[in-house]
């Protein structure tokens, strides 16, 4: 049987940056042809296209500097987040709560009024006990039934009373109410991802900035794990069977579980799938828009992003994403149509003719963090530790994060591990 220091499962962003800062011997099982996971870019008849939007927004120099100094000169742009939101006929700026001012006069005054008696309604000396009465009892229900709850279950696609109050951490827009009539007069919409850079050539070029470290006799293509036996600390492949001393998964958590003999309660790890679309069209279509949210649930989608005004160019480029319960059925061809359809009624198309298109599942693609997931979550993985196993990433931690996040655990991990080996 083969024996290796360190098994590394994936060879997306978390799998390679562990690679790249650690010290012991180790090998890369990935079970797709080619290295990125989520983060992959396609390219056809000459539009650039991610599996679905992502704008890197790094809050760490080091970790940016170290991506940049592995990528090509000039490759990266940095770019003002130009983002809206579609409402009624027309569009207003994102964050909705801070934008309310924008709505019409009547939308505007219900928000405003409820925002301000909120405590009439939803007590404010009581913990909320989920994420949809958090946002009931934070911003009223004018803000919350016109914007924060419709959007965000079509994105996660179940009911906010299913997720934890804090579903969403630091990546959720709050904002108190001297911070909304602030805005009014003087406008301040920033948020963690108020600039945000991309790569000429697409999200694969920071991952390629990863690869740059890891020797291609690194990375199995093509071999899937199967199961792992922590007592002897055996992996079992659809190729061979591998013993480890270490191993980092940043497959799925509930994935991994399962392939380690363990169990979660039902419904106790849940996630929801996203259909992405990506489209590209003979000509321009709305200006300087980097991302729309459309939180109409008559409108199949949740968001669509703007290639072509991140990158310049003269060719509507889009991605549009439609959130799905993770046992639903996907009809590909009923969903383009509709999507098509729901485009033009929302004036994002016209006559424009549709010349090239890529679209695929993400599932899992967000997963429902609750109090129960967020207790097994750690248990579990303190006890897979204790037996020389880390899930690490966004999937792997079952958690809500960004890439620059699994950068910085996938490098604290190895720092950890690479100190534990050399005592």
């Amino acid at each position: 049987m083969e024996h290796v220091e360190q098994l590394i499962v994936g060879a997306g962003v978390s799998g390679l940056a562990y690679a790249n800062f650690t010290s012991g011997d180790y090998l890369i099982l990935e079970a797709d042809t080619e290295i990125g996971g989520y983060c992959k870019t396609v390219k056809k008849d000459g539009f650039v296209w991610d599996y679905s939007g992502h704008f890197f927004h790094f809050k760490r120099k080091e970790i940016e500097t170290y991506l940049l100094e592995r990528m090509p000169d000039d490759e990266v742009r940095v770019v003002q987040r130009d983002s809206r939101i579609r409402f009624g006929d027309g569009l207003i700026d994102f964050p909705f709560q801070k934008n309310i001012h924008q709505l019409p006069k009547e939308d505007f005054a219900d928000c405003l009024y409820s925002l301000f008696f909120k405590h009439e309604d939803y007590p404010q000396d009581t913990k909320p006990a989920n994420f949809g009465e958090m946002l009931y009892q934070k911003f009223g229900r004018g803000i919350a039934d016109r914007f924060l709850i419709p959007y965000n279950e079509k994105l996660y696609a179940c009911p906010l009373t299913d997720l934890d109050v804090d579903a969403m951490g630091r990546f959720f827009p709050y904002a108190d109410l001297e911070d909304i009539i602030r805005n009014f007069k003087r406008p301040d919409n920033s948020s963690y991802n108020a600039a945000f850079t991309y790569p000429r050539g697409g999200a694969i070029q920071y991952v390629n900035a990863l690869k740059s470290e890891v020797p291609d006799s690194h990375i199995a293509f093509g071999e899937r794990l199967l199961s792992v036996d922590p007592k002897t600390k055996t992996a079992k492949t659809n190729k061979r069977e591998i013993s480890f001393t270490t191993l980092v998964s940043s497959a799925p958590f509930d994935q991994l579980i399962r392939m380690v003999g363990d169990s979660a309660p039902a419904g106790t790890l849940r996630s929801n799938k996203v259909l992405v679309f990506n489209l590209g069209f003979d000509r321009k279509g709305w200006p300087d828009v980097h991302w729309v949210y459309f939180p109409d649930p008559a409108t199949s989608f949740y968001r669509v992003g703007f290639y072509d005004n991140i990158f310049g160019t003269d060719r509507l480029s889009l991605y549009v994403e439609i959130g799905l319960p993770s046992d639903a059925e996907v009809d590909v061809d009923g969903w383009r149509a509709r999507v098509l359809e729901d485009l033009k009624a929302n004036g994002v198309i016209g006559d424009h003719a549709l010349v090239a298109e890529h679209n695929v599942v993400l599932d899992p693609a967000y997963v429902h963090i609750t109090t129960e997931s967020l207790a097994l979550v750690a248990e579990l993985r303190a006890s897979l530790a204790t037996r020389g196993i880390y899930s690490i990433g966004r999937y792997g931690g079952w958690t809500y994060c960004s890439i620059e996040d699994n950068i910085v655990e996938a490098r604290e991990l190895a720092e950890r591990v690479n100190r534990f080996a050399a005592t």
